[in-house]
C-alpha cells in the first residue's frame, strides 16, 4: 500500500491527536449528561414515579452514548500504544473503579423495578448515583494527574515501568480539584438534559441544582487555571523536535518548567478560544437554566465541555502524557504513535464509520425526541424502567 504516503507521518500524528480529542469530547458530551443525570437522580426526584421518569429520560440512549468511550479506548490502543500501556497499567485501580461503577448502571436500570419494595428501589437508585459519580470524579482526577505528570519511565529497551504506588496517590489536591470540576461540569450538563426531557418539580429541582453546578464549574475552572499558573506544573522539550521520526520517547530532552502549559497560548493567540468557550459556555448555561430554557442550556453546557477539555489538550500540546520521575520518558504526539501505515488505515476506517455512528445517533435522538410523560410510565410499565 502506497496511498498512505499521500499524507505525511507528522500530519497523520496531528490528525490522530485531533481525532482522539474529538472522541474524548464526544464521550464527555454524549455520555456526560447520562452521568450527570445519575448523579442528580436522588436529589431531583422524590417519589418513585419521579425517579422512574428521570431514569427513563436516559434509559433509551445511555448504552449508545457509551460507544464514544469504546471508540476512545480503541483509538488509544491502536494509535498510541505507549499511551495505552502506561495509562491502562498505571491507572489500573482507577480504571477498575470506573469499570465497577459503569457495571452498576445497567444492573441498576434492569433490576430496580424487579421488586415493588421501597428499600430495594432506593438501594438501586443510590447504586445509579454511584455509577454516575465515580466515573465523573475519577476521570477528572486522572486528567488532573496527567497535567502534573505521571510517575513512569522507560528503560533502554523501551520497556515501560510505572513507579507509582496506590490509587490514593492520585487523590492529591490538584487531582481532586480536577475531579470536582469534572463532576460539576457533568451535573450542569445533566441538569440541562432533565429540563429538556421533563416538566414540573423534576425540572425545577434540576434547574436549581444545575445552576449551582454551573457556578461551581466556573469557579473551579478559574481556580484550576490559577493553580497551573502559580504552581510548578508544565513541561517543555529542550532538544530538537523531529515530527516525522520514529516513535522513540527517549530520543529527546524534556525539563519541568513553571508556566510551560501557557506557552502555546502566548505563541498561538487563537488557542485562547478554548478557555473562553469553557467560561462562556458555563455562563450561558447558567443564564439559560435560570430562564428555564433546558434545550439551549444543554447546548451551551456542551460548548463549555468542549472548551474545558480542549483547554487541557491545547495547553499540553505536543505532550500527551508527561512523566514526573523521568521527563525524558514523557510521551508526545511525535514519539508515541503507531506506524505511518497503521495511522493511515485507521484514518480510512474512521472516515467511514464515525459518520455512520453520528448519523445513526442523530436518527435515534430524532425518533426519541420529546419529554418523558410520567402518566405513560404509570400506564404501561412493561415498556419503561
Amino acid at each position: 500500500m502506497i496511498l498512505h504516503t499521500l499524507i505525511d507521518y507528522d500530519t497523520l500524528r496531528v490528525i490522530w491527536w485531533l481525532l482522539l480529542g474529538v472522541l474524548l469530547i464526544g464521550f464527555a458530551v454524549m455520555d456526560g449528561f447520562d452521568l450527570g443525570t445519575d448523579i442528580l437522580l436522588p436529589f431531583v426526584a422524590k417519589t418513585d414515579i419521579e425517579r422512574r421518569t428521570v431514569i427513563n429520560s436516559i434509559g433509551p440512549v445511555w448504552e449508545g452514548n457509551q460507544v464514544w468511550l469504546i471508540l476512545g479506548g480503541g483509538a488509544i490502543f491502536a494509535a498510541w500504544p505507549p499511551l495505552y500501556a502506561v495509562s491502562f497499567s498505571g491507572f489500573y485501580l482507577a480504571m477498575f473503579a470506573i469499570l465497577f461503577a459503569l457495571i452498576l448502571r445497567p444492573v441498576g436500570f434492569k433490576y430496580r423495578s424487579k421488586r415493588d419494595s421501597a428499600a430495594w428501589r432506593n438501594g438501586w437508585d443510590w447504586a445509579l448515583f454511584i455509577g454516575g459519580l465515580v466515573p465523573a470524579l475519577v476521570m477528572g482526577v486522572a486528567v488532573g494527574n496527567v497535567l502534573q505528570g505521571v510517575p513512569f519511565h522507560f528503560n533502554g529497551d523501551l520497556r515501560v515501568f510505572y513507579d507509582g504506588t496506590t490509587l490514593f496517590e492520585l487523590l492529591n489536591p490538584f487531582g481532586l480539584l480536577a475531579g470536582l470540576l469534572s463532576v460539576t461540569m457533568l451535573v450542569m450538563h445533566g441538569a440541562g438534559w432533565l429540563m429538556l426531557k421533563t416538566d414540573g418539580p423534576i425540572a425545577e429541582r434540576a434547574r436549581a441544582f444545575g445552576s449551582l453546578a454551573a457556578v461551581a464549574t466556573i469557579v473551579l475552572f478559574a481556580i484550576g487555571g490559577a493553580w497551573l499558573w502559580f504552581g510548578h506544573f508544565g513541561y517543555r522539550i529542550t532538544s530538537e523536535i523531529v515530527a516525522g521520526g520514529p516513535s522513540n520517547p527517549l530520543a529527546k530532552s524534556v525539563e519541568l518548567a513553571r508556566g510551560a502549559w501557557f506557552v502555546n497560548y502566548a505563541t498561538h493567540s487563537w488557542m485562547m478560544l478554548a478557555p473562553a468557550l469553557g467560561f462562556v459556555g458555563a455562563l450561558g448555561s447558567l443564564a439559560l437554566l435560570r430562564a428555564g430554557k433546558g434545550g439551549f442550556s444543554w447546548l451551551l453546557s456542551s460548548v463549555s465541555i468542549l472548551g474545558i477539555i480542549s483547554t487541557v489538550g491545547l495547553s499540553m500540546f505536543p505532550f500527551i502524557l508527561p512523566s514526573s520521575v523521568d521527563p525524558r520518558s514523557s510521551l508526545t504526539v511525535w514519539d508515541a504513535s503507531s506506524s505511518h501505515l497503521t495511522l493511515f488505515i485507521m484514518l480510512v476506517c474512521a472516515l467511514v464509520f464515525v459518520p455512520i455512528i453520528i448519523a445513526y445517533t442523530s436518527w435515534v435522538y430524532r425518533v426519541l425526541w420529546g419529554k418523558v410523560d410520567p402518566r405513560e410510565i404509570g400506564r404501561d410499565g412493561s415498556h419503561a424502567y
